[in-house]
């Protein structure tokens, strides 16, 4: 308080003495009462009163004894929380389902058990003991968080034994965690792309990948979704119109397994091309990251692909190893730039320890256990092969991708009109069969457009008895409300 008024005082002070100066040098004269008396003192006599009326003032001092139990309790009855859901509005037609247990092959949805197909849960890790020991153990150890960003005192080392563990897997030199899974694309393409760069982006990239597009403020060209056809010809546009532009950036930007379609990407074919047009490949991983291959190590397993033929590889940890966070792996030089010039890694808090921790159980159960993948891959070719001769619906997703996509052979002639068809066939199987799937519905500031569609995520914890009956419930359903014309 003592300094404070110190301050105050200084400032009066510059203040008259500046005013002082202001009237004398014009010989400003005012009349108080009929008596005239020189500018300054007029403006002192005024800075007087106005501080004696602040002076006189009382401020709110809080009480120096602390609350009693009884006002705290009172205080605590007075306070209503604001609700985490928001209200549902009066002309919605329906409530959404309200899932009240972990997102697993089994769920708890509206207090009914039902079998899961809307989590990403591909190895079937939700809940597995060895990832909650883990988490126990790391809470206990270092607590939830460091809340500050890793370059400043957010770095723990499971960050650093988790990125070793990732880069090792990978067969990479190095690689970065981010602290969620959905920033890490925001994050990753804007440090590498700038104004003026050349990015050719499929047109089916889900819209964590399109939010990273539209902050670099690169020039964006999008090829037809996987169709390589289409992706040569606008790469041999782009190298004729820029040949005598050395320093341009160009790339190429791909989904190992669709989010929005269920198809995998022809690695094989985009690498042939980047390397005979000269472009860089930014491979989001995140749906075959511990799916594809024969040890899960993705889609450059899959595809018999060195995986330092693509410049930047990155994959969300939420799907597969059931954690939260993200990941970037590629050559040391890629990992240092982005460690100074990555947003999402310079100005967030760091990935929770005990998440880096459950990362790091879910690489080596994955490592240790094989037959996760033998066991995903056979519940997906049984679902695959069970809705392939629905009643008016078409599989478009690949074989051997863990999300089955499902579209209506038939518009109804809009994205509204297919969307309420979709969402009824989906209310139908959950409410009589306990089948528990949903719409690719998205958002309006989504640009995809591809059509919409049922998705089905497949999980190596789902049992046989369950895939027959999901493609029992939804082949009946389909037969109800799309009867054969």
């Amino acid at each position: 308080m003592d300094s404070l008024g110190l301050v105050f005082d200084n400032l009066v002070k510059v203040a008259t003495d500046w005013l002082k100066f202001a009237f004398d040098a014009s010989s400003v004269r005012a009349v108080v009462f009929g008596v005239p008396i020189g500018g300054h003192l007029f403006v002192e006599g005024l800075l007087l009163v106005v501080i004696l009326f602040l002076l006189s003032q009382k401020s709110y001092k809080p009480p120096k004894r602390p609350l009693t139990k009884k006002e705290i309790d009172e205080l605590c009855d007075e306070w209503t929380p604001e609700s985490l859901i928001p209200s549902i509005p009066k002309e919605l037609k329906y409530e959404p389902p309200v899932l009240e247990s972990a997102a697993g092959p089994h769920a708890i949805i509206n207090g009914k058990e039902v079998v899961n197909f809307t989590s990403a849960n591909y190895l079937g890790l939700v809940g597995h003991e060895k990832l909650l020991e883990s988490c126990t153990k790391s809470l206990e150890k270092y607590g939830v968080g460091s809340c500050g960003p890793r370059g400043f005192y957010g770095t723990i080392d499971v960050h650093l034994d988790c990125e070793t563990k990732i880069a090792k897997f990978l067969g990479t030199p190095d690689s970065i965690l981010y602290s969620y899974g959905l920033s890490t694309m925001f994050s990753i393409i804007p440090a590498f792309c700038k104004k003026g760069d050349v990015i050719v982006a499929d047109e089916g990239v889900h819209w964590g990948i399109q939010n990273g597009l539209q902050l670099s403020r690169s020039t964006i060209l999008y090829f037809k979704h996987n169709n390589m056809e289409s992706l040569r010809n606008i790469l041999e546009k782009i190298t004729h119109e820029n040949k005598r532009t050395k320093k341009l950036r160009r790339y190429i930007v791909v989904e190992a397994v669709y989010q929005n379609s269920g198809q995998i990407a022809p690695l094989d074919e985009i690498i042939r091309l980047k390397e005979k047009y000269r472009f860089r490949v930014i491979l989001d991983e995140s749906n075959s990251f511990g799916v594809l291959g024969s040890s899960g190590r993705g889609l450059t397993e899959h595809c018999k692909v060195p995986i330092d033929k693509v410049d930047i590889v990155t994959a969300a940890m939420g799907h597969a190893l059931a954690t939260e966070g993200g990941f970037c792996t590629g050559s040391t030089r890629v990992i240092d730039h982005q460690r100074l010039s990555s947003s999402g890694y310079v100005f967030s808090a760091s990935l929770p320890p005990y998440l880096a921790s459950a990362a790091i159980t879910a690489i080596d159960v994955l490592d240790g256990n094989p037959d996760l993948i033998t066991k995903l891959k056979k519940n997906t070719f049984t679902l695959y092969k069970g809705l392939s001769d629905v009643q008016d619906l078409e599989i478009v997703s690949d074989p051997q991708s863990p999300i089955v996509f499902l579209r209506l052979k038939k518009s109804t002639g809009s994205v509204k009109g297919d969307l309420q068809v979709l969402e009824d066939i989906c209310d139908r199987v959950l409410n009589e069969d306990s089948i528990f799937v949903a719409t690719s519905k998205r958002s309006t500031i989504d640009k995809c457009n591809l059509p919409v569609g049922i998705r089905l995520f497949v999980s190596a914890a789902h049992t046989e008895s369950d895939l027959v009956k999901a493609c029992g419930s939804i082949k009946r359903a389909t037969e109800m409300l799309l009867p054969a014309q």
